[in-house]
């Protein structure tokens, strides 16, 4: 039996994962990147450059450590950087705010973004349009589970109430509901 193309393999993306000079995790809305140093380098021995869409990161007479474009757009104003323990710590915004990247850097290993398992979120941390939507979504789940009409179907309900009460001498027995 032959392998499908879109067959996930999670070894082979961990064994190139394993092979960046770096590691990272990242939320919806940001992203970090951890750099093991070698020992006695400390942040005066580092150049690091971040743009919007742009990183570079070299101890000063070295071979970049990665250098390259970044997958998206992230605010610069709101990057961070900090060397700690031997470690390098980068801490990114990503402009859009509803996207996984699937590398950092363009060319780098990707990693497969539709088995990333977010982590469970308050509804207050969301903007209002998100916040809505997913109410509005566990509203219409719990009205399914009830067997109960979901929002779109109450609303309809009230539109067909409102032709009627409009339209008394008109016949609706016949009216179906989608």
């Amino acid at each position: 039996m032959a392998d499908e193309p879109d067959t996930y393999d999670a070894q082979k993306e961990a064994a190139e994962q394993a092979t960046l000079p770096y590691k990272w995790s990242q939320t919806i809305s940001d992203l970090d990147i951890t750099v093991d140093l070698p020992a006695g380098i400390r942040a005066r021995d580092l150049s690091i450059i971040i743009k919007r869409r742009k990183l570079s990161i070299a101890i000063k007479g070295s071979e970049a450590i990665v250098d390259g474009t970044l997958f998206a757009d992230i605010k610069e104003e709101d990057s961070t950087w900090s060397v700690s323990d031997g470690v390098l710590n980068v801490h990114f915004e990503k402009v859009s705010q509803a996207a996984w990247w699937p590398c950092v850097v363009e060319g780098a290993p990707r990693i497969d973004t539709k088995r990333i398992v977010p982590e469970n979120s308050k509804l207050s941390d969301l903007d209002g349009e998100t916040r809505a939507m997913v109410e509005k979504m566990m509203f219409d789940n719990r009205q399914k589970e009830m067997g109960q009409p979901t929002s779109d179907q109450l609303k309809q309900q009230e539109m067909l109430s409102k032709i009627q009460s409009a339209n008394p001498d008109m016949d609706f027995s016949k009216v179906q509901m989608q």
